[in-house]
């Protein structure tokens, strides 16, 4: 087969299944100019940490007027494409409007992502620097950008908070859809394989490991069996939680109580009350009450004590 003959049959492919970047029509936001985006992002959230040569007082200002003002053409720019995309009626005026109003509540959004950097800091024994939490935890990248993006969400953009956010999750393996509701002090120890959905919503304090999952139980369908959008799928976690790894938590009815613990590797298609911790004993789901002084953890002498609910 010639390479002339396997162009014709790509251009067929083209106007018979689709998958294009709409042909003679709108086009759609650029996928590099969102990644660039997102590292511009990172080094005005943290002056300094991503630069090669060293910021000082005399020069941040300067410094921050260019990176604002090539993150406010840029950020205008796809969000116009985005707003054509959903056939906006005045996508110029719009895109610049958003774009402005995003960059206005970056002071605020950063003050929430420092709050998770402490959190990552006093959550890991193991780290021996804030400098290290932002330097190399992954899920600060995550956090912080799903925080831009979730801005971004509630005033009603297009594609482009979900491009932020699965940037972010190429970086890290961590999926959290710029819907979610994420209260400060969040900390995601490990990062990789962890999943929140559109409509969970999480209060301050909340830790969770690696691979864990706050995920949909099952979808509403409508009259044709196509899945309802736009309805609460997905758990809400109260404040102080700490969610051990592989845990999979599913429904948007299910709710984990404060200061509540989530064993590893738990299913639970339940709530929780406040104040409880579950896990696996055997092949059995316990959920009882925490003790007065227990520590976020639960520990073999936990499992042989006894006041536990086994389902």
């Amino acid at each position: 087969m010639s390479l002339d003959s396997i162009k014709q049959a790509l251009l067929a492919s083209y106007e018979a299944h689709g998958g294009i970047n709409h042909f003679d029509g709108t086009n759609l936001p650029s996928e590099e100019s969102v990644d660039r985006l997102a590292s511009d992002l990172m080094h005005v959230l943290f002056p300094g940490f991503f630069e090669q040569n060293p910021v000082t007082r005399r020069n941040v200002g300067t410094l921050i007027e260019r990176r604002l003002g090539e993150i406010a053409a840029r950020l205008t720019t796809e969000i116009e494409k985005s707003l054509r995309f959903a056939r906006d009626p005045q996508p110029g005026t719009r895109a610049r409007e958003l774009a402005m109003e995003t960059l206005r509540r970056l002071p605020e959004v950063r003050q929430i992502i420092q709050t998770d950097v402490t959190a990552a800091y006093h959550g890991d024994p193991a780290a021996r620097s804030v400098e290290e939490i932002i330097l190399a935890y992954p899920c600060v990248l995550v956090i912080s950008l799903q925080r831009i993006a979730h801005v971004m969400y509630t005033l009603g953009v297009p594609l482009l908070p979900r491009m932020l956010t699965e940037y972010a999750h190429e970086r890290t393996g961590a999926d959290i859809h710029p819907g979610a509701e994420i209260g400060p002090h969040f900390f995601i120890d490990h990062c990789t394989g962890v999943v929140i959905g559109e409509t969970a919503c999480l209060g301050p304090h909340v830790k969770i490991y690696q691979g864990v999952t706050l995920g949909a139980k099952s979808f509403e369908l409508d009259a044709e069996g196509n899945p309802v959008k736009g309805v609460k799928r997905h758990p809400d976690v109260e404040e102080h939680v700490t969610i051990y790894a592989h845990a999979t938590i599913l429904g948007g009815d299910t709710r984990i109580g404060a200061h509540s613990i989530v064993g590893a590797s738990v299913w639970l298609l339940q709530s929780i009350p406040p104040h409880s911790i579950a896990y696996y004993k055997g092949e059995g789901l316990v959920i009882r009450p925490r003790r007065k002084k227990e520590a976020a953890v639960v520990t073999a002498k936990d499992l042989k004590d006894g006041a536990d609910w086994v389902i």
